[in-house]
């Protein structure tokens, strides 16, 4: 007879990834019913995807393009707001959907034990199913634009990928410190509506003030806003500090937020 003995994680220890590698059903799953409970009962389904980056990217070239007159890097204006959109949705969905899924998921957490990692991240398999079809329109815009992107498309992948570990890294810490207090999901909407505006989602960096420009350069997210222009649009290449720093930084946020999740993981029991 095999015995399991659980024991919680101490304040400052690494995830079990073995453990995590054994459960990887469970983060399948929950991956699953996310995707099937976000489209079961939509009018139009994948429509929806499609609209917000669409409308969005509209509004912003009238107010940011015509009205403000900003440039866009010698692009259309619409499509340079559109994949900026595209880039700032993987980002907001992962960190929105990984912060608040440990208290919408309190009934479970409480009654069987599962890593409870795997619930935050299991989030980021619906974003980006909806980041693929919102990509798929992203191609035929540069088909009617005429915009051929070159071989930098083929580090798009890449710059997913971290941007996602960005997202998932703040949304770990978010959702084990909203399980004890939950203003914090009062805090983060008004803080990611800020931090777009603060971020070159609908104008470019070049249109910033010079005595501006440090400052928004230590935002990473104008970084991958960048990297993810020049590889759909072919915009000039950011400086190399950015491929670097894009790389190290998603990678930094990751772990750190997967060690504050440890860290208030062995009161999640109690306090839920």
């Amino acid at each position: 007879m095999v015995q399991t003995v659980i024991t919680p994680p101490g304040r400052f220890a690494a995830p079990n990834l073995r453990e995590m590698w054994n459960a990887r059903e469970v983060l399948y799953r929950f991956g699953m019913r996310d995707i099937v409970l976000r489209y079961r009962q939509t009018a139009v389904g994948v429509v929806w995807v499609l609209l917000q980056p669409l409308v969005s990217a509209g509004i912003f070239s009238i107010v940011f393009g015509q009205v403000a007159g900003l440039s866009s890097d010698g692009k259309p204006y619409f499509i340079f707001s559109f994949v900026g959109m595209l880039a700032w949705n993987l980002f907001s969905q992962v960190l929105n959907r990984s912060a608040g899924s440990m208290v919408g998921s309190q009934a479970l957490i409480s009654k069987v034990y599962f890593p409870r990692i795997l619930v935050p991240l299991s989030g980021i398999l619906s974003v980006f199913v909806d980041f693929v079809i919102a990509l798929g329109l992203c191609i035929v815009l540069l088909f009617v634009y005429g915009i051929n992107p070159g071989w930098p498309v083929l580090l798009l992948p890449l710059w997913a990928v971290l941007i996602a570990f960005l997202g998932a890294g703040l949304g770990l810490a978010a959702s084990a410190i909203m399980v004890r207090y939950r203003d914090v999901a009062y805090v983060l909407p008004w803080l990611v509506q800020t931090l777009m505006f603060a971020s070159p989602v609908a104008y470019s960096v070049s249109d910033v003030p010079s005595n501006l420009t440090t400052l928004f350069n230590l935002n990473p997210l104008a970084w991958f806003l960048d990297l993810f222009r020049w590889s759909l649009l072919g915009t000039p290449a950011p400086e190399p500090w950015k491929f670097v720093g894009a790389v190290v930084v998603s990678l930094l946020v990751l772990t750190w937020g997967m060690f504050v999740f440890q860290k208030f993981e062995r009161e999640f029991a109690d306090v839920i």
